[in-house]
């Protein structure tokens, strides 16, 4: 008889994301991305931080001040590290498991490379004109949206 208590796809790569998030080196919000094709095969991940060959410790993580002394500027989000970091073919019909819904610049980055669904665990911008965006070209382009549903096993992570 087969072990009847192992997680199921949403968990594991979810726990994924999860764990792709805990490489940010943002001090203020983690964000991973998980992207996984319709045979439940992981596609890519990626992780909110600055683009590659900008040094973390010289660049600016603070949340306020002038624009160019501020993250928001210059940070990847974890979506779009997760599509720049694919190097196969398309991304069509696939599926982003993401620990953040995400913003209007991803969202179009999302319909673009033709990801079907996102499963994501926190909507806590969700009253922001971006997210409020995000869903609006979401449901135009037919990618549907879902919140995580914990079930089963909690996924701890840590050592």
């Amino acid at each position: 008889m087969k072990r009847q208590d192992y997680i199921t796809w949403d968990q594991y790569f979810m726990g994924i994301a999860m764990l792709s998030a805990q490489r940010s080196k943002d001090n203020h919000t983690q964000v991973g991305a998980c992207i996984v094709d319709e045979h439940n095969k992981i596609l890519s991940v990626g992780y909110n931080g600055m683009p590659i060959g900008c040094e973390d410790d010289d660049m600016p993580w603070e949340r306020e001040g002038d624009a160019l002394d501020t993250k928001y500027v210059y940070v990847c989000h974890a979506e779009l590290n997760a599509i720049l970091n694919y190097n196969g073919g398309a991304l069509r019909g696939a599926r982003l498991y993401v620990t953040l819904f995400p913003c209007n610049e991803c969202a179009k980055a999302i319909i673009q490379k033709g990801i079907k669904e996102v499963i994501y665990i926190s909507d806590k911008y969700a009253n922001s004109v971006a997210t409020i965006a995000s869903k609006k070209m979401f449901d135009m382009a037919g990618v549907s949206y879902r919140q995580y549903e914990p079930e089963g096993k909690e996924l701890v992570l840590g050592v």
